[in-house]
């Protein structure tokens, strides 16, 4: 029985040192970029819609986005999900919605302009 406890003990310590490492991280890929003054206030309000609520994203605001870079985007939804604010998100489907929102960002940057 003591030794169930200990091994309960070194799983949580595990978990808990994995979630602070990845804290650490992002922060750390997060600063080294300089993500956070890569986009503007509006074009971030409107991606965050997109992922974190319902919204859509101007084309003007996925041409941000994509200069952002994918590893800031990536770094910048997963330190927002470990904020408390945002427990009750499902990751899995706040990262689906950041990747769906990267992919439809590229492909909307990348079609021609219509002609007028």
């Amino acid at each position: 029985m003591a030794s169930l406890n200990v091994y309960s003990v070194l799983v949580v310590l595990f978990l808990t040192c994995g979630v602070v490492m990845a804290t650490k991280e992002n922060d750390q890929i997060i600063k080294e970029n300089n993500c956070e003054t890569k986009m503007g206030l509006p074009c971030v309000l409107e991606a965050f819609t997109s992922i974190f609520n319902t919204g859509s994203i101007s084309k003007n605001c996925c041409g941000e986005l994509v200069v952002l870079g994918k590893v800031c985007h990536s770094a910048l939804v997963k330190r927002t999900l470990e904020n408390p604010l945002f427990k009750d998100l499902n990751p899995a489907t706040i990262i689906a919605k950041s990747i769906q929102t990267w992919n439809n960002s590229l492909a909307l940057i990348d079609s021609p302009s219509p002609s007028a």
